[in-house]
């Protein structure tokens, strides 16, 4: 071994090959597919970036991701941005990841769908959960910028409609880093309040970033849990937010929802004014129904005079025919008495006395029935079909 060769230790060699790599690629773009994500207790994100020949391992740290607004998942084709460095511990190249964006659909839409899907498994947008607007709300609270077109459009068709409600309007910014928590902070403090009882929630139209607001989970969360009933007015009709699906009503624009807030009280008196000509159309007929049985009954009835013939006829019609039925009644029950009374004689002890027999009874008017209960010398009576005697018992034979 000559002894001008230099000789490296391992540590020494990544060292010097991480140099290397950190000053010539400070900043890279990377297409490729995820694979092998994984996010451990730090909340780092590690992966593999991966085409069809070669693949890179990649980081992406806490501070970088949570940023980014949604998760990617493994089979997603990305773009990354970042750096090249080396991890010396195993020798392996690495990219660092800064920034993120899947291929096909941007990340602002991705995060919609992640959390929109995390959402819906909660149960947030359940039909079953969704409460009925009041009828006649007197206090609306309104959830908007002050000086947006939202509010003005909200304030014009209340005003057209005449529906005599009063608002109570909570200014937030509707768009820009914070507005979701101020949104969520409005809703929270007109619950707390207590004089609303609807809140219009949302803002006039815009791009998918000028509405993300409505897409962060804050807000869900604070119309979620609302006790007041929610209607959701956000951008134009075409436009659907994560506010939408929570709500307990989704309103195409912020005019739309005050039309729904009004329309109860003219859909109340076109109500009223309809029974009213129901009722004097109902009353109308009734008043010509009873005019009609009214002459009906007049030529039905008849003259004092001929009403009491007729009842008096109806009387002694009554009186025969109850003279007959008693005089029926009473022929019944004699014949059955004549039978019963022949019954009874034919049972009768003195009908067989006057066939020759006598009933002999005891000194305490017991009837003997056994010569065996006697004894001689006691004193007996007979009793004839005519007339009793006295005895005196000589012999008992058994």
């Amino acid at each position: 071994m000559q002894d001008n060769i230099m000789i490296l230790t391992v540590s020494r060699l990544n060292a010097l090959l991480r140099e290397l790599v950190e000053d010539n690629f400070m900043q890279v773009w990377v297409e490729g597919e995820i694979s092998n994500f994984s996010i451990p207790a730090s909340g780092h994100w590690y992966f593999s970036l991966k085409d069809a020949d070669a693949q890179v391992r990649a980081v992406m740290f806490r501070a970088q991701n949570r940023l980014l607004g949604f998760v990617p998942e493994s089979g997603m084709r990305v773009v990354c941005r970042g750096r090249l460095s080396l991890y010396p511990q195993r020798g392996e190249v690495q990219l660092i990841v800064e920034g993120l964006e899947p291929r096909g659909v941007g990340g602002l839409q991705l995060a919609f769908e992640q959390l929109k899907n995390r959402l819906a498994d909660e149960g947030l947008f359940a039909v079953e959960r969704k409460r009925p607007l009041p009828a006649f709300p007197r206090v609306v609270g309104v959830v908007t910028s002050a000086t947006g077109a939202a509010i003005h459009d909200i304030i014009q068709v209340l005003r057209r409609r005449g529906a005599g409600v009063h608002l109570l309007l909570r200014p937030v910014r509707v768009q820009g880093e914070g507005a979701a928590e101020e949104i969520a902070a409005a809703i929270a403090e007109l619950n707390r309040q207590g004089e609303a009882e609807v809140l219009i929630v949302g803002r006039g139209g815009g791009s998918l970033e000028d509405l993300w607001a409505f897409n962060e989970e804050p807000v869900a969360r604070a119309i979620h849990g609302s006790k007041i009933p929610v209607i959701s007015a956000v951008g134009h009709e075409v436009d659907h937010t994560i506010a939408d699906f929570v709500a307990d009503l989704r309103a195409p624009t912020p005019s739309a929802a005050a039309e729904m807030v009004a329309r109860g009280r003219l859909e109340l008196e076109g109500h009223l004014d309809h029974l009213v000509m129901r009722l004097a159309t109902q009353m109308r007929r009734r008043v010509d129904f009873g005019r009609e049985r009214l002459n009906g009954l007049h030529r039905r009835l008849r003259s004092p005079r001929e009403s009491l013939a007729l009842a008096r006829q109806r009387q002694a019609d009554l009186a025969r025919r109850l003279s007959q039925a008693m005089e029926r009644r009473l022929k019944e029950r004699a014949w059955r008495l004549s039978s019963l009374a022949e019954r009874l004689d034919d049972l009768s002890p003195l009908r067989t006395l006057g066939r020759g027999y006598a009933v002999v009874s005891r000194a305490g008017g017991d009837v003997v029935r056994d010569a065996a209960v006697l004894t001689p010398g006691e004193r007996v009576r007979l009793r004839f079909a005519q007339g009793q005697a006295a005895a005196r018992i000589e012999e008992v034979e058994s």
